[in-house]
């Protein structure tokens, strides 16, 4: 079936009382509006995304993730409301799915139900005990006969337990037959796109109610409901990867992000963030370390660990307390209390605790590159620019600034000053 789907986006979400628009807000690490978007790009290659709210802003951060996105901008002045926002739209195709942007937990098989209706207007209805704030559907004969805002609502229809979902799978001449005819004669003042439901039942059309689960169908309204969203998105994410064969101690205590990725046999224990693209491969990430858009494989880090973005870890074992930034680990040990940035470290190294790559001199960062089976003692400085080669010993305590050749020993401590009976004279006793 040839398909248009478009989204609607233009919305000012006053109720997440943010400055960020609010298709915007991230949800397992990405914006809400991207979550819709992906559940229909597998199957339609014309998409079309209303905009009227901070509409540059919304615009340019489709663009850098997606190519081929189409834009219309609503006329919010004129024609305010969900049909207001189809006035105008161009649809290519025979049918069109008309979806809104603050439903992240929309999946592409409950579209799928919705696009293989067989009616003139297909449209998703969920059951609610408690249908406070809903559009209320009207059926008769398992066919729609009418949708009510509840503001416009009668006392019997309030009672009603059939709600709006808000998606529609529409045939496109009735689309270019019912959106110019929609008027704003309502308490709003509004042009309601649930209008073309009563004129299609007038005109004797098949509306189909589309029964759909209430937890995929979830709007997005304000910072409580982009909470909600966020943990059962988060559920699903962990389901689907341990269904993989990725281990997860206490799994309602870790984070993952929707776009990170596992491979091989992987071990994630409580408290732990996986952010970003990050990638995981064969290995251990113990209790309450971040991972941020790093790459791990075939190694453990952590507990209370931090993997910074650029970071990449191959068999290494990072310990409780160290810091890894933008830098590439090969064979490396560094088990405690550490900081590496802007570094590339071969295999054999260990890296002592209280050991830290001096990156940065208030203006830029520079890099420290360092060898196989370098050892590097406790409480050492490493001021980059920086090159230790293979097989060099650094003493404990010591400050490096110059380049180390193969095989050297580099101790930089000042000379030890005792003072006999000092304790007595200080404290005079």
């Amino acid at each position: 079936m040839s398909l248009s789907v478009i989204i609607l986006a233009a919305g000012q979400g006053t109720r997440m009382k943010s400055s960020t628009p609010k298709v915007l807000h991230p949800i397992s690490g990405k914006p809400m509006l991207f979550h819709t978007i992906d559940a229909v790009e597998s199957f339609c290659n014309d998409i079309t995304v209303v905009l009227y709210h901070q509409a540059p802003r919304i615009k340019e951060a489709i663009n850098k993730e997606y190519d081929g996105i189409k834009f219309h901008l609503q006329d919010a002045q004129q024609f305010p409301g969900t049909g207001g926002a189809m006035k105008g739209v161009v649809c290519e195709h025979e049918r069109v799915l008309i979806l809104n942007g603050d439903m992240p937990l929309i999946t592409t098989n409950s579209l799928q139900d919705l696009i293989s209706g067989d009616g003139d207007i297909t449209m998703s209805v969920i059951t609610l005990q408690d249908s406070t704030g809903y559009g209320r559907v009207i059926i008769e004969e398992e066919s729609v006969v009418e949708i009510v805002e509840e503001k416009d609502c009668t006392a019997v229809q309030k009672k009603v337990k059939s709600v709006n979902a808000g998606i529609y799978c529409v045939k496109k001449e009735l689309i270019d037959k019912y959106i110019p005819l929609l008027d704003n004669n309502n308490a709003q003042l509004e042009y309601y796109l649930t209008d073309i439901i009563k004129m299609a039942v007038d005109e004797r059309k098949t509306v189909q109610p589309i029964y759909v689960k209430e937890e995929e169908f979830k709007g997005v309204n304000s910072k409580l409901d982009l909470a909600k969203a966020e943990e059962i998105m988060q559920n699903r994410i962990k389901e689907q990867w341990m269904m993989q064969g990725v281990s997860m101690r206490l799994p309602n205590t870790i984070y993952i992000d929707s776009q990170a990725l596992f491979e091989g046999e992987c071990f994630v224990e409580s408290g732990v963030s996986i952010q970003g693209k990050s990638k995981i491969i064969s290995s251990h990430i113990k209790s309450n370390c971040v991972i941020e858009d790093a790459l791990v494989e075939n190694s453990s880090v952590g507990p209370m660990a931090r993997i910074r973005p650029e970071s990449t870890l191959n068999h290494t074992h990072i310990g409780n307390f160290v810091e890894v930034k933008k830098s590439s680990l090969r064979g490396v040990k560094a088990g405690h209390l550490a900081y590496i940035g802007d570094a590339s470290i071969d295999e054999g190294t260990n890296i002592g605790a209280g050991v830290i790559t001096c990156n940065y001199d208030g203006k830029a960062k520079y890099k420290t590159i360092i060898g196989k089976n370098v050892f590097i003692g406790s409480d050492s400085q490493l001021i980059a620019p920086l090159k230790i080669e293979d097989d060099v010993l650094i003493g404990a305590g010591s400050t490096i600034n110059q380049n180390i050749l193969k095989g050297e020993l580099a101790l930089s401590r000042v000379k030890l000053k005792r003072v006999s009976g000092f304790f007595y004279k200080f404290f005079k006793k």
